[in-house]
């Protein structure tokens, strides 16, 4: 699903760091869809890369990044997907200028995400960070309608996530000391970011489940402040292990005339899913009522076309700056370190005095 169909640019090739599963399910069908090609690709495990680039009829497969670099001829976009912490030291071997889309989150912490900053700064990289759901088909139609009018002015943004989530399928979560928010609900603080702006402050708190004790949190409750008539809720539950019926994934946007409410499928009975679901009602209508609308395409993986999209169209000076570039990631950063700071702090005691 491309951001700016009516822009014409020249697709740059692509050469991809990292052949996990991220790659495979998200990365590499979306640049298929998009029409990008896929020049070359590395992996620290040989057999990995050989059996992507296979699958994928990618012709190049390289043994280190040294040697990706040295091969390279022509402008690319070098497409970053690894664990977060070795982000800097593959962004230092990389050439100044590259264009460099890099795999969320920016880092472990906010203290990674500036260093990544600070390197992509001094190497003057055309740098993006691949938040990519802000570019889901059904995002940029209620963006559309939204800058419409059909819904009034956006005053409420609703996140709610109740599903069972397999972790064992990203084992290296299972050794990090942040999990929920820092991988998954930063998608939605971002989005909420990028509706509404940076918010004043957030509230936060994130918990384990004892039925998934081997990993740092799996659920978060999260509140974006933005004054007395904005409200930003996210609310996440990855442990409902009771059955598919009563699971539910959504994003509500309520405005002052009208209302939209996204199904995101992809996340219930997940890695396999149902299907999205789109309905809007705005009281500009004659008849005010709830509709249905078709979208074509979802989260994954058709968004990952257009956060690579961004760097490609910066690339060709269609653009100054990606709209998900590092200067305004390290602010999604931000809030996802607010966050862990808001839960360890804790609440107010309801002391009676």
């Amino acid at each position: 699903m491309m951001t700016n169909q009516t822009i014409s640019y020249k697709p740059l090739p692509i050469l991809v760091i990292g052949a996990g599963g991220i790659v495979t399910t998200s990365h590499l069908p979306a640049y298929g869809l998009a029409g990008y090609a896929v020049n070359g690709i590395y992996d620290l495990d040989p057999k990995k890369t050989e059996s992507v680039a296979k699958e994928f009829a990618i012709p190049s497969v390289y043994a280190s990044i040294s040697e990706m670099v040295v091969a390279v001829r022509e402008p690319v976009v070098f497409d970053v997907a690894v664990p977060a912490g070795a982000i800097p030291a593959i962004l230092e071997q990389l050439p100044d200028n590259a264009s460099v889309l890099i795999q969320k989150p920016m880092g472990d912490d906010l203290a990674m995400a500036k260093q990544i900053l600070e390197i992509t700064r001094r190497k003057k990289m055309n740098a993006a960070v691949n938040f990519q759901l802000r570019y889901a088909p059904y995002i940029l139609e209620a963006k559309k309608m939204i800058a419409e009018g059909a819904i009034g002015e956006l005053v409420d943004i609703e996140v709610n996530v109740n599903v069972y989530t397999p972790w064992h399928l990203w084992d290296f979560l299972f050794q990090s000391p942040r999990v929920e928010i820092l991988y998954h609900s930063i998608h939605y603080i971002d989005l909420v970011r990028n509706l509404l702006g940076n918010p004043k402050t957030v509230y936060a708190k994130t918990v384990g489940h004892p039925a998934m004790k081997e990993l740092a949190s799996v659920r978060s409750a999260i509140i974006l402040d933005y004054g007395q008539y904005e409200r930003a809720t996210i609310l996440t539950n990855h442990c409902h292990q009771f059955g598919n019926n009563k699971q539910h994934s959504y994003i509500k946007l309520e405005g002052t005339a009208g209302a939209i409410r996204i199904g995101m499928g992809v996340l219930q009975n997940y890695p396999t899913g149902i299907p999205d679901s789109f309905e809007y009602i705005s009281l500009k209508d004659k008849d005010p009522e709830w509709k249905n609308k078709t979208i074509n395409g979802s989260w994954f993986p058709h968004a990952f076309a257009g956060s690579m999209e961004q760097v490609m169209l910066a690339a060709n000076g269609k653009i100054n700056q990606p709209d998900n570039s590092v200067e305004d990631a390290i602010h999604t950063m931000a809030c996802v370190e607010a966050a862990y700071r808001s839960s360890d702090k804790g609440g107010e005691w309801p002391v009676i005095k």
